[in-house]
């Protein structure tokens, strides 16, 4: 009895066989299942909505390769900045926007995009390995920006594939011919450009964005200064202080005395072509708008850039902070070929990519790392060092708010004003009261 227990029966020993022959092509088809696949999805086709920036131009040209590498067909579009974020509003209000993907200015539209649920939360497909290639080491992404993508929630729906940090672009043959040195703080950043202004040779010694809405982040940078935020961590405004009401001063003084005729209709791509023509001394704004200073088919100044950190104030050195991320519709039926595109073009390849043709400050941690392509740019060391020790004071330059369109609306018209002449404290006042409830309504919501 004891011995016909011990021996297997033939009917068990063939279904063992058969299982143990069976398993290797189980385990490969459910390896299959779970490996990562950049052809998962071959034979879709996904619409993007861009920015129109020298960022998107590199995610273009990249189409090409991530078409052949994942058959995966895409259509993306790139529209003005301020008609981009109103299309956005729009078509996400609807809940069925023509884009699969899209790219939002993290510092207007954040806050925008939790209310209205618009992205998906990328945290389930960062974690799910048939999903995300085994090269694309989140991790890489840097601390700063990563916080500054996630929402109230903790949820990530964005990937922070971009940081801007406002520095100081100036014209080193002017500040040379002058005797000028580089302002030691904001302060004199204002009587170097007093200096440097030259009207009757046709040059400003200071250019920034004076056209309302665009021109708020101009103020809102020189009142890091001051240590201090339009809103505080309560969400009170502080636009009508003292340390406010300095910064305003300032940028008009800046504006006014020493800014090239017309700037009040300027954006950050006339402030681009002043400087670029050898018409303006200094420029205060992002540190993406770097490439075309350097191509010779475009500018007058190749060679003879500057890029200074932002002096520090009278009582705080900060850069102001501005994020771009990128984000898969909610209600987009392509998801997982979405964040096939999202993945490819914020891989290690493609932002490294973004940093060396001046095209901007990457979300990754390991663009800084590449030696090689420091010691081969032709934006020189410098921009290198005045990018890294940005990034080391670098504060959010606007209020993370839900009306953030509105805030720049009400207090652009008060900056376009005192470049006009009419008095700083008084616009201020004005605007606050203005804002105040439109402020207070968004909270409730």
């Amino acid at each position: 009895m004891t011995d016909h227990l011990l021996k297997p029966t033939r009917r068990v020993l063939l279904g063992g066989a058969a299982a143990a022959l069976a398993s290797p092509l189980v385990l490969r088809k459910a390896q299959a299942q779970g490996a990562f696949d950049w052809k998962k999805f071959s034979g879709q086709s996904i619409d993007v909505l861009l920015v129109k920036n020298p960022r998107s131009d590199l995610m273009q040209q990249a189409e090409k390769e991530f078409t052949e590498m994942t058959g995966i067909k895409v259509s993306s579009e790139q529209v003005p900045e301020q008609q981009q974020r109103q299309k956005a509003v729009i078509e996400f209000a609807s809940g069925k926007p023509s884009f699969d993907v899209s790219g939002i200015s993290l510092h207007v539209q954040k806050r925008m995009a939790a209310k209205g649920k618009w992205f998906e939360n990328l945290e389930p497909y960062i974690k799910n390995a048939s999903l995300t290639s085994p090269d694309f080491d989140f991790a890489d992404f840097g601390a700063g920006p990563v916080a500054y993508a996630r929402q109230a929630d903790g949820s990530l729906d964005t990937i922070p594939f971009f940081v801007d940090y406002w520095i100081v672009y100036y014209n080193k043959e002017l500040f040379d011919a002058k005797g000028v040195a580089y302002p030691k703080t904001m302060d004199e950043m204002f009587t170097a450009a007093q200096k440097l202004h030259d009207p009757a040779k046709g040059v400003a010694g200071f250019v920034s964005r004076g056209l309302k809405n665009a021109n708020v982040p101009v103020w809102t940078a020189l009142m890091l200064g001051q240590g201090m935020e339009t809103t505080s961590p309560e969400g009170k405004l502080q636009t009508d202080t003292p340390e406010a009401i300095w910064a305003g001063e300032l940028y008009k003084k800046l504006n006014k005395e020493t800014g090239p005729v017309g700037s009040v209709g300027f954006n950050w791509n006339e402030c681009q072509t002043t400087f670029m023509q050898g018409r303006a001394a200094m420029w205060l704004d992002g540190v993406g708008f770097a490439t075309p200073l350097e191509d010779p088919s475009k500018s007058r100044i190749v060679g003879k850039v500057g890029y200074g950190v932002t002096p520090p104030g009278p009582k705080a050195h900060h850069a102001a902070m501005f994020a771009d991320g990128m984000g898969i519709s909610r209600g987009s039926s392509k998801k997982e070929a979405a964040w096939l595109y999202l993945q490819f073009m914020t891989n290690k390849k493609n932002q490294l990519a973004m940093l060396k043709s001046g095209a901007g400050a990457p979300g990754r941690s390991s663009a800084y790392l590449d030696t090689a392509t420091i010691q081969a740019s032709k934006f020189g060391k410098q921009y290198f060092d005045c990018l890294l020790n940005s990034a080391k004071i670098a504060r959010a330059g606007l209020p993370q708010i839900v009306p953030v369109t509105e805030f720049r609306d009400v207090f652009g018209v008060a900056l376009t004003n005192m470049i006009g002449g009419a008095d700083v404290a008084a616009e201020l006042k004005k605007a606050t009261e203005t804002f105040a409830p439109v402020l207070a309504k968004s909270e409730q919501g």
